[in-house]
């Protein structure tokens, strides 16, 4: 048995996902959050009240070069009041492409990603990407892992990661879950339980990154 689903194919050159758990420095993260990937789908609707609160996607991602470089920060003190201006190493991602999967409302989803409402990037707000969109039959078989981004208890392999799955409206409380992600993305591990594309990747729906996640009582 198969169904239908929207694959969305994003680029970008360079890209850099900063760890939000640790402070003072600039982590980078080896994939995009699901809470990132998120916003970048709400950017395409209009904002996060346009989106149903149950939305869900699957996703993988692949970067073929990585690299450090400096950025100039513009710290805040105590006070509020800007500190000086602090150059950083900042770590980036080089020549990426993030692969989205969307099973529901696909008509309206590829109608919002031909033409989005906002600028769609990813990560940090420089960062514009480009993207193109196909409709893809995904197959009940189990595919293999290779870079899928992956709740942490469907598979053994790859980086444990603890990532931002949603932030609530007013940014104050985040929802955080346990993925795996292999950096290579040579991952053979069939996934039980996942559905497969016509390569055979693993295609798994991630849990939903609408901010109400993070805060089961704001109204979208």
């Amino acid at each position: 048995m198969t169904v239908e689903a929207l694959e969305a194919t994003i680029t970008a050159p360079i890209v850099s996902f900063r760890n939000p758990l640790f402070a003072g420095v600039q982590v980078g993260l080896p994939c995009p959050p699901p809470a990132t990937v998120g916003g970048l789908l709400a950017a395409a609707a209009g904002g996060w009240g346009a989106v149903d609160p149950d939305m869900r996607f699957a996703m993988a991602f692949h970067a073929r070069g990585k690299g450090v470089d400096l950025e100039i920060y513009h710290p805040l003190e105590g006070s509020g009041k800007k500190a000086d201006p602090t150059p950083r190493n900042r770590e980036f991602l080089a020549d990426v492409t993030l692969t989205v999967w969307l099973v529901d409302e696909i008509d309206l989803w590829e109608r919002r990603l031909r033409r989005p409402v906002w600028p769609l990037r990813l990560g940090r707000s420089q960062d514009l990407v480009g993207l193109r969109t196909v409709r893809v039959r995904l197959s009940d078989t189990p595919g293999q892992q290779g870079a899928a981004v992956l709740p942490a208890e469907d598979t053994h392999m790859g980086t444990l990661l603890r990532l931002p799955t949603a932030v609530s409206f007013d940014r104050a409380r985040t929802r955080w879950d346990a993925y795996r992600f292999a950096t290579d993305g040579a991952a053979v591990q069939v996934v039980t339980g996942s559905r497969s594309d016509e390569h055979g990747r693993a295609v798994v729906m991630l849990p939903s990154a609408h901010p109400v996640q993070a805060d089961p009582t704001a109204v979208s």
